[in-house]
């Protein structure tokens, strides 16, 4: 048959066995893609099933359009007709056609993110009054994507504890007021696409026996990424007929925390008994030492049903394992080593630098600009460019030039502290008609509060400007007296006590979320480079200062030219080892290979299933090197403040050293290669380029302020016009000041002058 050439003996089973239950255990770079389009085609051209009988699942858009138009190569079937689409396009497109049944209207809306966080934010002011505590709007909504992850909808009949969630009794009441609320907007969340086709299999058991019947042939791509509530539909789906097959790698299973449960994989033959299991376990991507090193990692871990991964490629080098002096050096001896591949002729786009969390990434991208390799981080942003960097930049910012209008807007409620909108607007046009700084007219309100009479302001927004202006008059005099006496309050002083007195800190230690643990490391990452300012400055017999450490990152943080677009740069890829899955690379550093840090400390809590994950995720990181792999770890690795002695992670340990091939590295081994006069920094990320349209040129120069020109603000002070629209009084304008903010303003009401 010639639809199987090229494929190898595993392969052509798990094309061929298309009847009954089956479960193929895709090994890392198994061609498992290949084998499911080829068996989908096998369905379609040999066994003569016509596509509308086929129901195939993914996780991405991108994915099912890939595999739509693979098969549609392959067998000449139309792309409309085939029904390869994400769990969560097919369930909006089966709940819009039995909308009724549910209560909805078929044009219901489908919330994003920021739409659901607004309805979150409703409901807890709706409890305010008679909350215990104060329980914050990610709290709320990672409490609902837990609930919804598990399968729980309004009516469930909760006779499976496991739908159930932590602080199930706290917080029940706001789930089924926020679903409450979902109703009367005719809305549904992304969860709630899942759920809702659930409850209405479950409720309407005819309507579920209707595609029961109409679909013969179930198969779902990536099955370890499944939740229980993708497992029910799947399940419920099947039917009788149980013409089911999934396709997956145990052994990569690493979003537990974004809902996925590796017992999918594990329990499924007790919902399928009679199922057959194949397992692809030749890898077509990397060296065998990579492979066999991967293997041995992977074989401690008890949650699996096993695979031999094995490979044909040939020996290649052997794994290095570099021992670090400290972070720094790690960081300086990844760049420098990347310098040299370069140099040697390796494109950038065949090296990759893993790591386990984004906060590591700071430091990298440090040396890395200072050699200037360029760079992109993937999945991700830039260290200094992430929400609570930017955030706290802009206290600190503040401190230093009080007239900052930008900063100050930026952070006035931030984290919340009931100053709205309206007043922040209120007060912003009270600046401009006195021809003063934000910072000024804020210091009037609270000292000559009787000029303020026309401008209503709620006592409890009232309090909480009083509390900033304390809170940043004290900074300003730590900073005055560092620069003016021999009182030294060092840079990291200022912004501890920025970060814990603006509660800062404390609204992402209550929110208990993936997210906001992720932000208190980034922080905590934000304070190392203070220290680490500090700390070079004083070795150069210099006075540390807020002043000195903005500027620095200004400098260090300095890109070409967005709007140079002259030829595209190769760029070496950063990113976390979960933003890793599905790719591959010539050239793999992994790094932090720590004990607390990789295996993370937070999982390590977790006992034996949050080991065994972050053992998963050290061998998907392991296993996307094609020809050559890189594991480092640093002896000493600043944290808060202090220096943690973390062991080399137990993960080393278990490769055998024939693998292997051990160094060291410390500070006066490293080779820098820097250019300190140079100022043309790699690009650290993927250039943001802004749609064009056609315009009239005559119109154009028409307006007042034309893209392009040079403005000043009484206020946000000097900035560049990037786009206009309208003409006289309609004259709209797009500026962007200084530190990358953007505002619009509308021309006749702005106090704008061209320079």
């Amino acid at each position: 048959m010639q639809s199987l050439e090229g494929l190898n003996e595993k392969q052509q089973e798990a094309v061929l066995k298309t009847d009954g239950p089956v479960m193929i255990l895709a090994g890392a770079g198994s061609g498992k893609t290949r084998t499911l389009v080829t068996r989908i085609s096998h369905l379609l051209s040999e066994k003569q099933i016509p596509p509308y009988r086929i129901l195939a699942l993914t996780f991405s858009n991108k994915a099912a359009r890939e595999m739509r138009e693979r098969i549609s190569v392959a067998t000449g079937a139309d792309l409309q007709a085939l029904q390869v689409t994400t769990f969560h396009s097919f369930c909006a497109r089966l709940l819009r056609l039995e909308a009724n049944y549910l209560g909805l209207s078929k044009n219901f809306t489908i919330y994003d993110d920021g739409e659901s966080k607004s309805v979150a934010k409703t409901i807890l002011g709706q409890f305010a009054a008679n909350s215990f505590r104060d329980i914050k709007v990610n709290e709320l909504l990672s409490f609902v994507d837990q609930l919804k992850n598990n399968g729980f909808y309004m009516g469930h009949p909760q006779q499976n504890e496991e739908v159930w969630a932590e602080d199930m009794d706290e917080l029940l009441p706001y789930f089924q007021a926020y679903e409450a609320e979902l109703v009367r907007s005719n809305a549904v969340d992304f969860g709630g696409l899942i759920t809702g086709v659930l409850r209405l299999f479950a409720e309407f058991p005819d309507v579920l026996a209707r595609y029961q019947k109409r679909y013969h042939y179930i198969l779902v791509d990536e099955y370890q990424d499944t939740n229980r509530a993708q497992f029910y539909l799947v399940q419920h789906l099947v039917g009788a007929r149980g013409n089911v097959c999934v396709v997956g790698d145990e052994d990569q299973s690493i979003y537990s925390w974004r809902g996925a449960d590796i017992r999918n994989i594990l329990d499924f033959e007790k919902v399928f008994p009679a199922y057959e299991l194949i397992k692809l376990e030749q890898n077509y991507r990397s060296t065998q030492n990579i492979i066999d090193a991967a293997k041995c990692v992977i074989s401690h871990n008890q949650m699996r049903k096993g695979k031999d991964i094995w490979t044909g490629n040939e020996s290649g080098d052997k794994i290095e394992l570099v021992e670090c002096q400290n972070d720094k050096v790690e960081a300086n001896w990844i760049a420098s080593e990347i310098y040299s591949l370069i140099d040697r002729g390796v494109s950038p786009l065949d090296i990759s630098v893993f790591y386990r969390n984004n906060f590591q990434s700071r430091i990298i991208e440090d040396a890395f600009r200072l050699r200037n390799i360029a760079y992109r981080i993937v999945g991700g942003i830039r260290f200094y460019d992430r929400k609570e960097i930017k955030d706290m930049l802009s206290y600190m910012r503040l401190v230093v030039n009080p007239k900052d209008s930008l900063a100050l807007v930026r952070i006035i409620n931030t984290p919340a502290r009931g100053i709205g909108v309206t007043t922040i607007r209120k007060l912003e046009e009270e600046a401009v008609r006195k021809n003063q700084s934000l910072w000024e007219t804020l210091l009037e309100l609270v000292r000559i509060p009787e000029q303020f009479k026309h401008i209503r302001i709620t006592g409890k927004a009232k309090k909480a400007i009083d509390s900033f202006i304390e809170l940043f008059e004290t900074c300003m005099r730590m900073e005055e007296e560092n620069l003016s006496s021999e009182h030294e309050f060092l840079p990291s002083a200022i912004f501890s006590k920025l970060l814990n007195e603006s509660s800062y800190m404390f609204s992402l230690q209550e929110e208990r979320t993936h997210e906001a643990r992720a932000r208190l490391e980034n922080l905590e990452e934000f304070e190392r480079a203070i220290a680490q300012y500090e700390d070079d400055i004083q070795k150069l017999g210099e006075r540390p200062s807020l002043a000195g450490f903005l500027e620095v990152v200004v400098l260090d943080n300095d890109q070409i030219d967005p709007e140079d677009e002259s030829g595209k740069r190769d760029e070496v890829a950063l990113m976390t080892i979960h933003g890793a899955k599905g790719l591959e690379y010539p050239y793999v550093f992994l790094t932090g290979a720590e004990e607390n840090l990789f295996p993370s400390y937070l999982n390590i809590e977790e006992g034996d299933m949050g080991i065994e994950e972050e053992r998963r995720l050290f061998y998907v990181g392991m296993t996307r090197a094609m020809k050559k792999l890189w594991i480092s770890f640093a002896a000493g690795r600043l944290q808060w403040g202090n220096v943690q002695f973390n062991p080399p992670s137990r993960f080393i340990d278990e490769i055998p050293m024939e693998f292997c091939r051990k160094s060291r590295e410390s500070e006066n081994e490293i080779v820098y290669q820097i250019n300190r006069k140079s100022n043309s920094y790699g690009a650290s990320h993927t250039k943001m380029v802004e749609k064009s349209f056609i315009k009239d040129d005559s119109l154009e120069k028409r307006r007042k302020y034309p893209k392009g020109s040079r403005v000043e603000h009484s206020l946000y002070g000097k900035g560049k016009v990037l786009d206009s629209e309208g003409l006289g009084d309609d004259e709209k304008v797009l500026i962007e000041f200084p530190g990358g903010v953007k505002k619009r303003f509308m021309v006749r009401f702005a106090p704008l002058k061209m320079l």
